[in-house]
């Protein structure tokens, strides 16, 4: 059965699209089954593969709409073993839509019931809010890494979102476990990165990955590209600290087994 893990921050810009993409395609590389699922209106997964969004025309709406299967709106990428549920913007309308629904928030884990046992991983690049989108990613997820800039509001909103995940966990899904906290955008040469690297480690510990995704130009420019860092330079920092993520998060859950 494939593990399921929501990547979530109600804040932009920490690097949550970025850890989405290449996290997956890293899995991949390391020959594992992966299915990344876009559930951001905004659609940067979708276009960070190499899809053209205005040519997309069913995706992840449809999939929380449960007007199609999961198995029909799955696309295959250019990276190994990587598949892709695109999103539209027209996902800006689910909130609105779902919000009269039964059980709204189960909308995606029922959807992915019929899919789950054929992957290794799914990962969900959730929206940057704590709206009924990221709700539904964390009611299907078994479990959530929370991405942090190493920069100076990086804890600010991340009480928040631990409450939003304890709430879930007691009211919607149980099971629901704290993957882990990445530390992202950092830059050895400022005092203020190191700073937010300490402060994080003192406070969260164990929760936090031992990777740290350090700023990386070719990191940036990859998603302009439409290729993972993988695709656009393999020998990168930006690939190598996504290639150490995913060997910890495998070597992390052969543990758990």
């Amino acid at each position: 059965m494939g593990k399921i893990i929501a990547i979530a921050n109600q804040k932009g810009g920490v690097g949550k699209t970025t850890t989405s993409v290449n996290l997956a395609a890293s899995l991949g590389v390391l020959e594992k089954k992966v299915l990344l699922i876009d559930a951001d209106p905004q659609a940067n997964a979708t276009s960070g593969l190499g899809f053209d969004v205005e040519t997309i025309e069913y995706g992840t709406y449809q999939l929380l709409e449960h007007t199609m299967n999961a198995k029909e709106l799955v696309l295959k990428s250019d990276s190994p073993n990587l598949d892709l549920i695109p999103a539209h913007i027209d996902l800006v309308a689910i909130e609105i839509e779902l919000v009269d629904k039964d059980k709204r928030e189960y909308m995606l884990q029922q959807s992915l019931d019929s899919i789950k046992d054929d992957y290794d991983y799914i990962l969900i690049d959730c929206a940057p809010s704590l709206g009924l989108l990221t709700l539904n990613a964390l009611t299907a997820a078994n479990s959530v890494i929370i991405p942090i800039q190493c920069e100076y509001f990086a804890l600010e909103g991340l009480g928040k979102l631990l409450n939003t995940i304890k709430s879930v966990q007691k009211i919607h899904n149980p099971n629901l476990d704290i993957e882990g906290l990445l530390l992202t955008m950092y830059d050895a040469r400022l005092r203020l990165s190191n700073q937010v690297v300490e402060e994080v480690q003192k406070h969260f510990s164990d929760m936090v990955f031992e990777t740290i995704i350090q700023r990386n130009v070719r990191l940036s420019e990859a998603p302009s590209f439409g290729e993972t860092i993988i695709n656009y330079d393999a020998t990168s920092k930006g690939a190598t600290n996504y290639l150490n993520l995913a060997h910890e998060l495998i070597k992390k859950n052969k543990e758990k087994v």
